[in-house]
């Protein structure tokens, strides 16, 4: 695991979460499906944010990035749909 400091407490990053989303899981969650842009837009508006920078790294040419901001949306479209269930 990857040992990193977010704000003021330390997190562990699984390999899993570092090769898969580029952060971890209680990132994604904290910062994004429940981060200011979401509470005032909705997460609709959060993936398409997610999915354009997606499309910018692309233009870069790093795919690697670019899959992970892609894994980032899906996940959090996953989290969407269990919400809606």
């Amino acid at each position: 695991m990857i040992s990193y400091k977010m704000m003021t407490q330390e997190i562990e990053m699984t390999k899993f979460e570092r090769d898969c989303y580029g952060m971890t899981v209680e990132d994604i969650n904290v910062n994004l499906i429940n981060g200011i842009t979401t509470r005032l837009s909705g997460i609709e508006m959060t993936i398409m944010s997610v999915l354009s920078d997606a499309q910018q790294v692309l233009e870069f040419g790093d795919s690697e990035q670019a899959r992970k901001y892609i894994n980032v949306a899906k996940f959090m479209i996953c989290e969407k749909m269990k919400k809606a269930a």
